[in-house]
């Protein structure tokens, strides 16, 4: 089985993301605009399709440029249909077919689909932790994808896909981590957190190990919720101002998530006092 150690050069592609659905799990919301480290779930995938020759997603039209907007007949018809709809408008001899719900999912990633789909002569789809295939996480010869489709009167994406998979790929970092639910959007969400955290960590020299981050939120929570919003990130400086002074107490993140939890009564205390 191909693993992400295996280089080799990237034929040209076109990507198809494909970004409908209804997002049931969700409660109806618009999952491809949900946003995750400051970017939409969509933009995410549409980074890591950056070198594709062309983009297109199978979905509502959205504000980005460089991207040819399709929809499925009927509109939520499925992913066969949506993949219809967006093979129609590939040249390209490659295409990358992407879910457009795929935060963790990178140029490289794409990359190594690619090579490992050139080097197999054929379609490659991406293996999860468990070894589950993900139908929306591979790469194929648009020809050969286009032909299947022509005589497929199915509507299972793997009861299309399945027969033409000439290697299975497993690559690190999760990439095939999709958001279904909400559990999952705080996942990804939480994940871009710690990455941040390791990085601004390096940046000035301080141990990641000595960050108690959790610690920190909550506080910062109960001052924004508590006191006023703008206050939390000025709580937040002002204690690593102490620490890194010295002066902050053993206990100073729960004597400030305490004041913050009686900001009504200090308050009050102190515009009373004298």
């Amino acid at each position: 089985m191909p693993s992400s150690g295996d280089a080799g050069p990237v034929p040209v592609y076109d990507a198809v993301v494909l970004a409908g659905g209804q997002a049931r799990r969700l409660g109806g919301a618009d999952k491809p605009g949900l946003t995750v480290g400051g970017r939409s779930l969509l933009e995410h995938v549409l980074a890591a399709v950056a070198s594709a020759r062309r983009t297109v997603v199978a979905g509502p039209e959205r504000d980005l440029p460089g991207v040819v907007f399709v929809r499925e007949d009927p509109p939520g018809g499925g992913p066969v249909p949506a993949l219809a709809a967006g093979l129609a408008r590939v040249t390209a001899p490659w295409v990358a077919l992407l879910a457009g719900d795929l935060p963790f999912m990178t140029a490289a990633h794409v990359t190594a689909l690619l090579a490992a789909a050139r080097r197999a002569g054929g379609g490659v789809v991406l293996l999860d932790d468990e070894g589950r295939e993900q139908w929306l996480a591979g790469a194929w010869p648009a020809a050969e994808l286009k032909a299947a489709l022509a005589g497929y009167p199915g509507r299972s994406l793997k009861g299309l896909l399945a027969p033409l998979v000439r290697a299975r790929l497993r690559l690190p970092g999760r990439p095939w981590f999709d958001c279904d639910t909400m559990d999952d959007l705080e996942e990804a969400r939480m994940n871009v957190l710690h990455e941040w955290t390791i990085l601004a960590c390096e940046e000035l020299g301080i141990d990641p190990a000595r960050v108690d981050r959790d610690q920190i939120l909550d506080l910062t929570k109960e001052v924004a919720h508590g006191v006023a919003r703008p206050a939390a990130p000025l709580t937040a400086y002002l204690l690593g101002l102490a620490q890194g002074a010295g002066t902050a107490p053993e206990d100073a993140v729960a004597r400030l998530t305490t004041l913050a939890k009686n900001w009504g009564q200090a308050t009050t205390e102190t515009l009373t006092d004298g």
